[in-house]
């Protein structure tokens, strides 16, 4: 049976357990709870989105009345939230924010001469489920200029509330050359690695030029 996020529970169950190495069987070991870190906060940034929409869809590709598509790499970038403790922490507000595929975010303040995409908007906000689980159709984003000097990597950012903890934070790609200049990540002194996604190839179900994303957000308490 298929979720409301277009996987199956096993399908999304095997992307986890490939993309963390373990065996994922309906819990964690004690020892690997014990493991956990909390996700890393960073800044909220300049880029917060001014205007929302009101749809609530996880699906940033499409904009509601308009035929076409963002231009760019699609990902599906999905995870769970969960505790310090590894159990899955459900109804979590999890907010996303982003630039579109030529670096730039739809903000009054982005002064960036990149061109915007008239497919994209760049925001989307869903809660997790009784699993913990998210799940977000986008784009990957382009890097862009944050100084003369200062090139950003593509990132995501995050914005997650739950009933106890809020964190704002940012998600990385693996592999990128900028992620080892970026001052934002390279400041991290703890669980700098928690940032960094994996991305799998994809499942028979989606795009075939797609991929997954994978990356799991730990709060304190939840």
């Amino acid at each position: 049976m298929s979720d409301r996020y277009g996987l199956s529970r096993r399908e999304i169950l095997g992307i986890a357990a490939a993309a963390s190495g373990l065996a994922v069987s309906g819990g964690f070991t004690a020892a690997f709870a014990q493991a956990l870190k909390r996700t890393p906060g960073e800044i909220l940034g300049p880029f917060y989105p001014v205007l929302k929409t009101l749809d609530r869809g996880a699906d940033l590709t499409t904009i509601a009345g308009k035929p076409g598509r963002a231009a760019g790499q699609v990902i599906h970038v999905m995870g769970r939230v969960m505790n310090v403790e590894g159990q899955p922490v459900k109804g979590v507000r999890v907010e996303l924010w982003q630039a579109n595929t030529h670096g730039r975010y739809t903000h009054p303040s982005d002064t960036n001469p990149a061109p915007l995409d008239p497919n994209f908007e760049g925001f989307a906000v869903q809660n997790t489920d009784a699993e913990g689980r998210y799940r977000f159709k986008t784009i990957k984003p382009g890097a862009y200029p944050a100084t003369a000097s200062w090139m950003r990597p593509p990132h995501l950012h995050f914005e997650v509330t739950g009933k106890i903890n809020r964190t704002i934070t940012q998600m990385y790609f693996p592999g990128e050359p900028l992620n080892d200049k970026d001052l934002l990540l390279q400041n991290i002194r703890a669980n700098k690695e928690g940032l960094i996604a994996k991305v799998l190839p994809p499942t028979s179900d989606v795009e075939p030029d797609s991929r997954i994303v994978v990356w799991d957000i730990v709060l304190d308490k939840g």
